[in-house]
């Protein structure tokens, strides 16, 4: 009996999930992988730092997976709004929810509704082509940014704003990103975080980075680190991740002197209210100390110029009808990926905004196991299913025009073909330009 999958979600998550499958079944499970996009890849497209070209190449990976004659990317397709939850049940035996984490968490402070202030999801999204997010035009032509966060994300968003053109040779920057950053007047970048050294959630290669950028040099306040004895408790990755910052303390004047830009790691600093008229022009910032592991406010404030400010605190899923969430999470409400029998979740949908591309393997092969398990309990009622059969149908009747893989990979050859000289593409950052290119 042929099993049928709707996976909602073409990121690392929703093809772990289809090669999990097709290991457990073989040729007798067809799945169809839905993406709102025309082209697939998730968070690897338009979430990975176009400078991390290494770390893109997994999607070759999916690609062999993608082109495999039991798997299908359908691109272009809403499931909520052009397809409900309810009419995918009738279609498939299982759907898995792979959407990732698209939205910031707000930072819940006064004044965050100002002008020239972004969550990461749509900056990052900004320089990585995003259609969502194309638009955003930020202004770079003030002095000082402020990037709040102590995570990788933030230190991509902090090493963008500082790169010359030059230094973005080799990368998928999409060109209206670079153009801005190009006239950018940003002299000091503030990477702000609520705990100190020994809580960062920065990796040693990312630190490491910033010891190499040709106009910008890493500031830490010596007094900001702990004895150096305390680093011997860490497990050696964040070990190395505080030497890191230790040798930025420990940089000498005379070394940043030809520095036109400084990148600050303000730490034990916790934003409280962002000020202007209009548009960002300070951050007030309260100082705190650590008890037991939490930040706690010591109530003296102090205020930092601030022309630009990007959050990086964290995401969360988008909600689906009929489909049970848990806003605190900001998450699909599940049980080891289980969300109903027939309804399932992976990734960062299933866990929060944690873990590696590679955490999200493990994840998708746990999942099916989980829909192996209802389908041999009948926890998931035994029937005769269409799969993608019906669902063309619906969709035929609809109007849905869909995209598939192969479409995509005429796409991508369109992208190459653009390309500026020595990058390997130049995104298409407007769904209408994806479809036209698909010919």
């Amino acid at each position: 009996m042929t099993h049928h999958i709707a996976i909602v979600g073409s990121g690392p998550a929703g093809y772990y999930t289809a090669e999990a499958a097709q290991k457990r079944w073989g040729d007798d499970v067809r799945v169809d992988v839905f993406d709102t996009l025309p082209v697939p890849y998730g968070l690897i497209r338009t979430g990975v730092a176009p400078d991390h070209q290494s770390i893109k190449g997994v999607s070759k990976r999916y690609e062999t997976t993608a082109l495999s004659e039991n798997v299908r990317f359908v691109g272009n397709v809403t499931v909520g709004t052009d397809v409900s939850v309810a009419e995918l049940q009738d279609f498939y035996d299982a759907i898995v929810f792979a959407t990732g984490a698209p939205h910031d968490r707000p930072l819940g402070i006064p004044g965050e509704e100002l002008g020239n202030v972004f969550g990461s999801a749509a900056f990052v999204g900004w320089y990585n082509g995003h259609p969502q997010f194309a638009g955003l035009a930020p202004d770079l032509s003030g002095s000082h940014a402020v990037v709040i966060g102590m995570g990788n994300v933030a230190l991509d968003v902090a090493r963008i704003l500082a790169k010359t053109e030059e230094e973005f040779a080799g990368s998928d920057i999409v060109n209206h990103a670079l153009e801005a950053l190009r006239t950018s007047r940003l002299r000091t970048i503030t990477i702000l975080g609520r705990r100190g050294p020994h809580q960062i959630m920065m990796t040693p290669k990312e630190l490491g980075e910033l010891l190499h950028l040709s106009r910008a040099s890493p500031r830490v306040d010596p007094n900001d680190l702990p004895d150096q004895g305390e680093d011997l408790v860490l497990e050696p990755g964040l070990r190395k991740s505080v030497s890191h910052l230790r040798s930025f303390a420990a940089i000498p004047e005379s070394e940043r002197a030809d520095k036109a830009i400084e990148i600050d790691f303000d730490m034990y600093a916790s934003p409280m209210r962002l000020l202007g008229e209009g548009k960002v022009a300070a951050i007030e910032v309260e100082r705190t100390v650590i008890e037991a592991g939490r930040a706690v406010g010591t109530g003296q404030t102090y205020t930092l110029p601030a022309d630009l400010v990007i959050s990086c605190i964290g995401y969360r899923s988008s909600p689906i009808p009929g489909v049970p969430f848990d806003e605190r999470a900001g998450r699909f409400a599940n049980d080891e990926g289980r969300i109903l029998p027939g309804i399932y979740t992976v990734g960062w949908a299933r866990r929060g905004p944690s873990g590696t591309i590679g955490t999200n393997r493990p994840d998708g092969f746990g999942v099916v196991d989980r829909i192996d398990e209802d389908l041999s309990s009948g926890a998931i009622p035994a029937k005769s299913r269409e799969g993608r059969a019906g669902f063309d149908r619906l969709a035929a009747k609809r109007g849905l025009d869909i995209v598939t893989f192969r479409d995509w990979k005429r796409i991508e050859e369109a992208e190459a073909e653009a390309a500026r000289e020595g990058a390997p593409r130049e995104k298409f950052v407007d769904i209408e330009s994806m479809i036209r290119a698909r010919g």
